[in-house]
């Protein structure tokens, strides 16, 4: 007598699934990301030009001369909001007086003379003779810009 196994059918262990076309989705993939660059830059262009315009060193003396600008002596030694501004506004020429002569030496002369003014108050706590001095100084630098 013979032995009866039952029939195993043979499957392949993956089913087979039919097979997409990618090509419209990788085309309108492409299309939206040329469109989406185009439309970037088109606010760019409107926006007045590259993100970079304004962090030249010229950029950075001229934002320390408008800082100085809002910095009055009198204010510097005040309490209160006024005072503090005047101080944040004042190191704030400090900084970007210094970057500027990062970006190029020919504004090394406005950042030394900022700097001197910011180190003497810092010293004294007060504006003396030498800060308003140096103070002068960069605000006469700042004229011929």
């Amino acid at each position: 007598m013979q032995s009866q196994q039952p029939h195993q059918a043979s499957f392949s262990s993956t089913p087979s699934v039919p097979t997409r076309k990618r090509g419209p989705f990788v085309t309108a993939l492409v299309l939206g990301l040329v469109l989406g660059g185009a439309g970037v830059g088109a606010a760019w262009a409107l926006a007045g030009g590259t993100s970079d315009a304004g962090s030249s060193a010229r950029g950075d003396a001229r934002g320390a001369c408008d800082a100085l600008a809002g910095v009055h002596e009198s204010k510097l030694s005040a309490k209160g909001p006024s005072g503090e501004q005047s101080l944040y506004r004042f190191a704030g020429a400090f900084d970007l007086a210094t970057a500027a002569a990062a970006g190029d030496s020919s504004y090394e002369p406005l950042a030394r003379a900022v700097s001197r003014a910011v180190n003497r108050h810092r010293q004294v706590f007060q504006v003396d003779a030498r800060v308003k001095k140096e103070l002068a100084k960069a605000r006469s630098i700042c004229a011929d810009l």
